[in-house]
């Protein structure tokens, strides 16, 4: 079973965004929690912050490390994830889900383009073809 979910974009950093209008959701993937390992402290930007594309956005610290979060795409941040900072755990057990960090408005949706498909990032971690397929 892959650990790519099909329906986002990626970045070489391993953030994920998922976009829905001019709204987009961000969080770092399955892979990214695996390296960082317990994740242990999130901090993420104030609603109203504008974020850049391939700017810190934030910080998560496990029990390995302390790791910059990039932003995927530029935009103002409309809210972020008050349940991750309280528990940070949620970035382990359902980074796709519950563990998402900051919903941005997007600034500029070609940035999009400019992010992995799902494919692609599964090439950039190295899973191997076809382990997302059912």
């Amino acid at each position: 079973m892959s650990t790519v979910p099909d329906d986002l974009r990626y970045s070489k950093e391993h953030e994920w965004v998922r976009a829905d209008g001019d709204v987009a959701t961000i969080g770092i993937t399955h892979f990214a929690q695996e390296q960082l390992g317990d994740v242990v402290f999130v901090e993420l930007p104030e609603k109203g912050a504008t974020v850049r594309q391939y700017s810190s956005l934030g910080v998560v610290e496990s029990v390995k490390a302390a790791s910059d979060i990039y932003a995927p795409i530029s935009g103002e941040v409309l809210e972020r994830n008050v349940k991750v900072i309280e528990s940070p755990e949620l970035v382990n057990t359902d980074p796709y889900r519950d563990g998402w960090m900051v919903k941005v408005r997007l600034a500029d949706k070609g940035e999009l383009a400019k992010l992995l498909s799902p494919a692609d990032y599964r090439s950039h971690i190295g899973e191997t073809a076809g382990a997302g397929a059912d």
